[in-house]
């Protein structure tokens, strides 16, 4: 990507709206799909052209001689050496240039200090030869050679053999399309830049404590990519505002704030070819206080140049949330601007399709109960991913559906249940239904009306007879609707 694309694309990246149409409704429920386009690229060496392949062996060839010839890091010494020679250079000059006065008195002490300054002329010269010696005869390999070299835990020296090194490679050379000199160059800069940075040691560093909430890794998706949530909101507040932008050393510590966020995440992957070697990004721009901060669009501006330039292809999507209208004024005027294999990446979601989009990319277990999914923070019910898969069934318009849940088991144990309907506008109960034909039924929850902006529910039944609690959901709205939910039977103590 060009410096002109990098500068747009800090502004706003080209999105893909992904609204693909429901299925017909089915009596059985299935389980939730995933998008059927959403792949990383691949990183074994038989997945790779030929030209692809070609282009890796080349980039591991100059980067092993380079490593193995100590020219990964600019050198300081050479210049020291050339100033030291200039300087004694100077100090001769000076002193043949000194004016002297020539008496009768003093023409058999000029013939003496004429023979001492030949003398230190000698000398000096003798001194400098030296140093061009040394610098010329002094052999490459004395100098301590790092084969150790590495980047986010992964040996860079080709000949080690570490299946990481490839991985990490083709991230590089697939930022400057397979363009050799161009990704060498790159990875070069970014060990500069991490070695002036002390980038290696900002794990352990205390930065930016009130910015917890702003981005944050919660959960995988369903490629197994760790999910990284960038909460923009959380900047409409001034004094948090100021806090962080205020000036330009906050700004700083701001941006090493974001890069040790990013150092995190990379400890959650897997930088070998079967593991998963990327991030998924959710960007929530609720509330956000947008362009006309010129302080937040500055620092955002650095951040991303910073995390382009020095983390390539380690964020597989990047999810734009609770878009706003400027939004895509703003992608109209710049997405001209934009390489295809940018706005690829990108997937914009406005509010009122803001679960159906994340439901493509993560299960419903691990989407946060305020973005229409069922994790909750600290839950005592459901407490992992594998505890009560998610089902889903498809309500059409105007139509009523149930589902029916066992309670085999009495006295000992609780039921408890999930439920969401996308976008809901619809009549929900729910009941429970005893085995026994001379029992009364129990209304768990009274009839009632379920608005669009309703969140997922949840509930609990404890039974001292067999039975089935019944969920029932009315469509009254002119649109089709997707179910979601889960059940599980908890013992008691």
């Amino acid at each position: 990507m060009t410096m002109e694309e990098t500068q747009v694309a800090a502004v706003a990246e080209e999105v893909v709206a992904v609204e693909e149409p429901v299925k017909d409704a089915e009596q059985k429920p299935e389980k939730v799909e995933k998008s059927a386009s959403y792949k990383e690229e691949s990183n074994y060496l038989s997945d790779l052209n030929e030209f692809e392949k070609k282009a890796l062996v080349d980039l591991k060839a100059k980067l092993e001689e380079a490593i193995l010839g100590n020219n990964i890091f600019k050198k300081d010494e050479p210049k020291k050496v050339e100033e030291e020679k200039e300087k004694k250079t100077e100090s001769v000059k000076t002193e043949e240039t000194e004016p002297t006065i020539k008496t009768e008195e003093t023409e058999s002490a000029e013939k003496t200090e004429e023979v001492e300054k030949a003398a230190k002329l000698d000398e000096v010269k003798e001194e400098v030869a030296a140093l061009v010696c040394e610098e010329e005869v002094k052999p490459e390999c004395s100098e301590v050679v790092d084969i150790d070299i590495s980047i986010w835990g992964v040996p860079l020296l080709p000949s080690k053999g570490s299946e990481g090194t490839d991985v990490v490679l083709l991230k590089f050379l697939r930022a400057r399309e397979f363009k050799v000199n161009e990704a060498f160059e790159m990875l070069k800069k970014t060990l500069q830049w991490r070695k002036e940075s002390k980038i290696d040691s900002v794990l352990e560093e205390e930065i930016c404590s009130d910015l917890s909430s702003a981005a944050y890794l919660n959960g995988v998706d369903r490629e197994g990519h760790p999910v990284c949530y960038n909460i923009f909101g959380v900047f409409d507040n001034e004094e948090l505002y100021q806090k962080t932008f205020g000036n330009a050393e906050k700004r700083g510590q701001f941006l090493r704030w974001r890069v040790q966020l990013m150092e995190k995440s990379i400890q959650k992957l897997e930088l070998r070819p079967s593991g998963a070697t990327s991030l998924l990004q959710i960007n929530d721009l609720k509330n956000s206080p947008g362009p006309i901060k010129k302080e937040l669009r500055v620092a955002t501006k650095q951040a991303v140049g910073l995390l382009q330039d020095n983390y390539p292809e380690l964020v597989a999507k990047n999810i734009v949330i609770n878009v706003p209208f400027w939004y895509y004024a703003l992608n109209a005027l710049l997405s001209p601007f934009l390489t295809q294999r940018t706005k690829s990446k990108f997937v914009v979601a406005r509010p009122a399709k803001v679960t159906e989009t994340l439901l493509q990319y993560i299960p419903a277990e691990e989407i946060p109960v305020q973005y229409g999914g069922f994790k909750r923070e600290n839950d005592t019910e459901f407490f992992s991913t594998e505890d009560g898969s998610v089902s889903e069934l498809t309500l059409k318009a105007g139509s009523t559906q149930t589902i029916e849940i066992d309670v085999a088991e009495v006295d000992s144990s609780t039921l408890v249940w999930d439920v969401n309907v996308l976008g809901w506008e619809v009549n929900y109960t729910e009941e429970f239904v005893p085995s026994d034909e001379g029992s009364y039924t129990i209304i768990v929850q009274k009839k009632k009306k379920i608005g669009a902006n309703e969140g997922p529910i949840r509930n609990t039944f404890r039974s001292n007879e067999p039975g089935k609690v019944v969920l029932t959901i009315e469509n009254t709205s002119s649109k089709k609707k997707r179910v979601l939910y889960r059940h599980k039977t908890n013992k008691c103590l």
